[in-house]
């Protein structure tokens, strides 16, 4: 069975729609490379598409109807957006899940020194990457510092034309005989992996008074600096998340623009796609309450307050029952088993330089729409949420009825690899869960690779499933 390229059917009012959405979609993964941009600015978008805060319902005890939208956070890095429907919770929800998170570098907490003349800053890497592929290029510094009297300043530096950029270094190929001897995952070593920041020295006259006497003047201008833009000490890296990520924007890619590169596009090209279908909905009267849960830490095991492991979906939606009329345990538990979910995460695409780990039947190819992933795991399927065949039937029916261009796939060749989204957490619910998302070139690298035709049928397969599945 072959599936054809998306692009071919388009028409001209469809491809201007595919251009605007994606165009919409370059900007907010330019603009929010954290977790906790990503939620900020997901609640902003619900709040003006008539979304309120589930804790706000709470505090008031109000009732909660048909058509009600309500939003809830955990940490500022996950969020649970419900549009209620008209039929009784208990008979079930369609649920859209993705991940925020995206590997990148971490700053420590006691993270700055100075050696020979430079300063840097420590890092540890988070999530799985190929470490050689984030020196000598620019990097911007996102995050937050929470300072002890209560106050948490936000950090974005590297995105901005006037703002520096940051870089690792790598040793130049003269002197890299030895290094390039190493197998890939020993080139650049994970302590190796720290970012440079600064090589001025504090200056005794117009700086400080002993400036010049400074045991670390280079770390020291540079403190005064955080200081002065800031008003951060270096005590405050203690309780700070700073991510190291690219700097710079997403782009069109290929002759064509037919695609997009950027960075974090796993998994927020499922994730934006995901909460611009639940927004979609607008005002409609659903019958199926809508959901969409937005989480963190699934490049680390989905572990956390702010995972899917964690309670805060379920609490959430316990919540909602409650203020709906129809809260308690075992109508929560019947209502979580009757869900249906799209485990929404990127799959890997077949790259023509690197056929040999991919099986042509069973692959994802860019442009050929949203992508189903009945299992994903490794080897023998282990890790897996494996569908059964009777909600891929359903799901099946639900995107040939709106005419959404899709594709199977598996991850890989078996025996070559395998990965796990979140599938397999709500699945111990009992619900119906099944992975699907866009196929992806250079997955987890600083640069990843989407065709803009999958971004579209995902936000158009997504729509479908939270109306009719």
């Amino acid at each position: 069975m072959e599936r054809e390229s998306a692009w071919k059917k388009y028409t001209e009012a469809d491809l201007v729609r595919v251009e605007e959405l994606a165009a919409e979609y370059k900007q907010w993964i330019s603009a929010n490379k954290t977790e906790r941009e990503c939620c900020a600015d997901a609640v902003r978008q619900a709040e003006a598409a008539g979304y309120v805060p589930l804790a706000e319902a709470v505090r008031e005890g109000r009732a909660l109807k048909p058509g009600d939208k309500v939003w809830a956070t955990s940490q500022g890095k996950a969020l649970v957006l419900v549009h209620l429907g008209g039929r009784p919770l208990e008979e079930g929800m369609n649920i859209l899940g993705a991940h925020i998170d995206s590997p990148r570098l971490d700053i420590k907490q006691n993270p700055l020194y100075e050696k020979d003349g430079f300063t840097l800053l420590d890092t540890h890497y988070y999530g799985g990457i190929k470490k050689y592929q984030w020196v000598a290029l620019p990097l911007a510094l996102h995050g937050v510092v929470a300072k002890t009297d209560g106050t948490v300043v936000p950090v974005v530096l590297g995105e901005d034309a006037s703002d520096p950029v940051f870089c690792v270094t790598d040793l130049l190929p003269h002197l890299g005989q030895k290094q390039m001897e190493k197998k890939g995952s020993e080139v650049v070593e994970g302590e190796d992996l720290d970012v440079l920041v600064g090589n001025r020295v504090v200056d005794g006259a117009s700086d400080a008074a002993d400036g010049k006497d400074a045991k670390d003047p280079v770390k020291a201008f540079t403190l005064k600096l955080l200081a002065e833009k800031y008003g951060i000490k270096e005590e405050d890296f203690l309780s700070a998340e700073l991510e190291v990520v690219p700097a710079g924007a997403a782009r069109d890619l290929g002759f064509d623009r037919s695609m997009v590169l950027g960075y974090g596009q796993d998994d927020r090209v499922c994730a934006y796609t995901s909460l611009r279908a639940q927004l979609a909905l607008a005002d409609a009267q659903v019958d199926t309450t809508a959901v969409c849960v937005l989480v963190d830490k699934e490049e680390i095991g989905s572990v956390g307050a702010t995972g899917m492991e964690s309670a805060f979906f379920e609490n959430a939606i316990a919540e909602v029952m409650e203020l709906a009329g129809q809260g308690g345990s075992l109508p929560l538990r019947r209502a979580l088993a009757a869900s249906r979910m799209l485990s929404s995460d990127v799959s890997a695409g077949v790259d023509p330089a690197y056929g040999s780990v991919f099986e042509p039947k069973n692959s994802a190819y860019l442009g050929h729409g949203l992508v189903f992933n009945k299992y994903t795991g490794a080897r023998g399927k282990s890790g897996s949420n494996d569908a059964r065949a009777e909600f891929v039937a359903r799901v099946r029916r639900v995107m040939d009825d709106a005419e959404v261009s899709f594709q199977t796939a598996e991850l890989g060749r078996v025996d070559a690899g395998g990965g796990g989204t979140i599938a397999f957490i709500p699945a111990r619910f009992g619900m119906d869960v099944i992975d699907s998302g866009v196929a992806v070139l250079s997955m987890h690298s600083p640069w990843e690779v989407t065709s803009k035709a999958d971004i579209y049928e995902a936000y158009r397969g997504y729509q479908a499933f939270l109306l009719n599945a």
